[in-house]
């Protein structure tokens, strides 16, 4: 009997796998692929039930200038480079109010890493809007937008200190930073991370970190096929649970693929199979719990998006009814009404959520007392986005 078929046995007793059982399960056989998939379901359906969520979103690209310089990234741009923008007060404004008027809650921001250490284009900018940081500067956005709309912000600013996630925290319903990965070994020349300072793994936790602390429902996941091992993959995953399991913030963890792009310099590495993803998500599964929102993009699944339901996610992330996904361009997410029905052909639920997820929104703590009405306004029983959108539509 192999080490992934003795794990197999060991999870249908309830037990959790340990990492070197993880990293097995995540080369499982074909022949068993089917068991470790039905193992992580069941995990999630005793944990989550048969309920799928999703959030209306827009997204907005606050900035695409970033001081790192990732392998695998298509976001980021310097200064004259076509598509390099930082958007306005009024280019936000605009975007997040024709995204209310197609139903969107969320307002997901999107932004490179400290672009002001490395550009004084950027310094100028931020200097006329009156602020010397990019985070100072999203602060301000994400107070307009509360003011001028109904979305309810959700920032990815990267690295954060204490300071500026409490005061972020004020505007912002739940905030997010991707771990990707714990490797060090990635910041090596020629590797991912090389030219990225913001990737380093110990900063990146240190933020997750101090937003337990802050007690901010959190996002974060890994991203894989970027050059890291299994084992690695493993590590990155245990990471997030000893966080979670220290602070209770992690409100979702998102298994993102690698998805290999022209202008990129791994545009020939190769990306994650449909197996390893199916895989990864179910070993995530396995290893974080019942309890704790797993989600897989659908757009960077291609027509295959169904079968990671049978993986044990149970969330399909921000969905976006206006914009697209400015970090994946090339995907476009499915319509919702082809979501709902791949969803409740396999089985499901499928129900929208805000960024802030349920067990969260009711739990006063995780959430500024100023943002507190305008969430309870939006939520049915369950803590789901009510069906009945007259009242939030007339804010």
């Amino acid at each position: 009997m192999t080490r992934a078929e003795r794990a197999l046995d060991r999870i249908h007793s309830g037990v959790a796998p340990s990492r070197d059982e993880a990293v097995s399960l995540l080369g499982v056989s074909d022949a068993r692929l089917p068991e470790l998939l039905g193992a992580a379901s069941a995990v999630r359906d005793r944990g989550r039930g048969r309920r799928i969520t999703f959030s209306k979103k827009v997204f907005v690209p606050l900035t695409t200038l970033c001081r790192d310089y990732c392998g695998y990234c298509t976001f980021r741009r310097d200064p004259g480079e076509p598509g390099a923008h930082t958007l306005t007060p009024e280019e936000v404004i605009a975007l997040v109010q024709a995204g209310a008027r197609l139903g969107a809650k969320e307002a997901l921001f999107s932004l490179g890493d400290r672009p002001e250490a490395l550009f004084p284009e950027h310094r100028a900018f931020l200097r006329v809007m009156g602020h010397r940081t990019t985070l100072g500067y999203l602060r301000q956005i994400c107070e307009l937008v509360l003011k001028e709309s109904p979305l309810l912000p959700h920032a990815n600013p990267g690295l954060m200190g204490e300071r500026d996630l409490a005061r972020l925290r004020e505007v912002n319903v739940s905030m997010g930073l991707m771990l990707e990965t714990t490797s060090e070994r990635l910041l090596r020349p020629a590797m991912a991370h090389h030219r990225a300072p913001d990737k380093v793994p110990t900063r990146r936790l240190r933020t997750l970190a101090l937003a337990g602390k802050l007690q901010i429902p959190f996002t974060t996941g890994i991203l894989i096929g970027i050059g890291e091992t299994l084992e690695e993959r493993v590590d990155s995953l245990f990471a997030i649970k000893d966080l979670h399991e220290r602070f209770g913030h992690i409100q979702e963890v998102i298994v993102q693929n690698f998805r290999a792009k022209p202008r990129i310099p791994m545009a020939h590495h190769p990306e994650p199979s449909a197996g390893e993803m199916l895989r990864t998500v179910a070993v995530a599964r396995l290893c974080l719990g019942g309890s704790v929102n797993v989600q897989a993009p659908p757009n960077l699944a291609g027509d295959l998006y169904p079968a990671l339901l049978h993986a044990g996610l149970n969330d399909w992330g921000g969905i976006s009814p206006l914009t697209v996904d400015h970090i994946n361009p090339e995907a476009p997410w499915p319509l919702i009404g082809a979501l709902r029905r791949a969803t409740e052909a396999a089985g499901f639920e499928l129900r929208e959520r805000l960024a802030i997820y349920p067990e969260y929104a009711s739990r006063p703590e995780f959430l500024a007392e100023g943002l507190r009405p305008r969430v309870q306004a939006l939520l049915d029983g369950d803590g789901c986005v009510r069906t009945d959108y007259e009242r939030w539509r007339q804010w």
